[in-house]
């Protein structure tokens, strides 16, 4: 983990105070306790999974959608774990699917489950379709396997949430804002708890994981001058869902303190850092054209091609933030971690038209971004979604 710091500008991991602290404690409940990790095989998920795994649970189901993935991370975990006498098993399932509710109803059997799984991207707003697939994954399936927990008397279950989904302008946070409402609603049948953290760095399919993507293809270095994110490494990822899962109580959302440690920093600038680390200099751009072409001789001198500009697609947003003003915060439990305290606050009627009128969508076949835009409106009234008609999938 150590040798991802300095990309994201830090010299210190975020939360070796608050592991080592509750450690033990961490220690004697999972080794006696029953996992299942859904979405396992992702980035968060692989890090969930080995912080489980290194502690000796009795059992460990992962389930993933990803084949791929899966046998990477079983190779992996052998590679740097070994063996636990535990029962350790993968299942390349779709949680929609009837096959998962089968693997379910034939055993079920679990302490805790932690949902990892997501349509994570901003990008995926631009058509209707991924939309609803997106709407599936992040409120529905959730929603599903909850429903399928408290059946099974699991003692508690786990989902991700995002920064984004405080004070949402994209649909992805939205969508992540309204799991966590059909969140409260669940929470009166068992306990849940939740987590809100940063760009995990170097994940599946981010902007910086894509860096070594080009590097590999011998392609340009493109990023946006003006976002500033935080950043947290997989590891601390992981490690942030495992205390949130065992250690929160009903309804909580843990958060990365905001400190010295955690700080802001432009993808640009990561660009810069990586290459410098890899061996090369970047150098600037004024367009694709010209980043492409010198893709082929550029490297070779010691200098990589980049092409940094100013963000203008949708769903880009200005600032992060974990919480909201009007968010009832417990800052002194943990040195690094902060929680959002919540009540079951949520509105039926609200609820139920959502299920209600995607039913219908679904059943006509047929649905537009508008109608879904529209919807997402009604659920959050002070929703900053802003159409700008260009996206992610526009550019190089």
């Amino acid at each position: 983990m150590n040798s991802m710091l300095p990309l994201i500008g830090r010299k210190e991991a975020l939360f070796t105070q608050d592991i080592t602290t509750h450690n033990k404690e961490l220690e004697n409940i999972v080794s006696s306790s029953r996992f299942l990790v859904l979405g396992g095989a992702g980035s968060i998920g692989q890090a969930v999974t080995k912080e489980i795994f290194k502690r000796n649970p009795q059992k460990l189901h992962i389930v993933d959608i990803s084949e791929n993935n899966m046998v990477e991370l079983v190779r992996d975990i052998r590679s740097s774990f070994g063996y636990i006498n535990g029962d350790f098993q993968t299942f390349a399932l779709d949680i929609g699917s009837i096959e998962y509710d089968a693997f379910i109803k034939a055993d079920g059997q679990y302490d805790y489950v932690l949902n990892l799984s997501a349509l994570k991207h901003v990008r995926s707003e631009k058509d209707p379709f991924t939309l609803m697939r997106m709407i599936d994954v992040n409120v529905f399936n959730t929603d599903k396997t909850i429903q399928q927990s408290i059946d099974a008397g699991v003692k508690k279950y786990f989902c991700v949430s995002t920064d984004k989904a405080a004070n949402p302008v994209n649909m992805m946070g939205a969508s992540k804002r309204i799991m966590e409402m059909f969140l409260m609603r669940k929470s009166k049948q068992i306990d849940i708890s939740t987590a809100r953290f940063a760009n995990v760095a170097f994940s599946d399919g981010s902007l910086l994981h894509g860096f070594n993507q080009r590097l590999a293809k011998n392609q340009p270095i493109v990023a946006p001058s003006d976002i500033k994110r935080y950043f947290v490494t997989p590891q601390e990822s992981g490690e942030l869902c495992l205390m949130s899962c065992i250690f929160g109580e009903n309804r909580d959302i843990f958060f990365p303190k905001l400190s010295e440690a955690l700080h802001l920093i432009t993808f640009a600038d990561i660009a810069v850092k990586y290459l410098k680390l890899r061996g090369f200099e970047p150098y600037l751009c004024e367009n694709e054209d010209e980043a492409r072409e010198l893709a082929h001789s550029l490297p070779e001198k010691g200098l990589w091609p980049c092409l940094f500009t100013p963000s203008d697609t949708t769903g880009e947003k200005d600032f992060e933030e974990f919480f909201t003003d009007n968010e009832c915060l417990d800052m002194k439990k943990f040195e690094n971690l902060g929680i959002i305290k919540n009540e079951a606050l949520f509105d039926e009627k609200l609820l139920t038209r959502f299920e209600q009128m995607i039913s219908q969508y679904k059943h006509a076949q047929a649905w537009t971004k508008d109608d879904i835009v529209k919807l997402f409106f009604e659920m959050l009234p002070n929703f900053g979604h802003k159409e700008v008609g260009k996206y992610l999938d526009s550019k190089m």
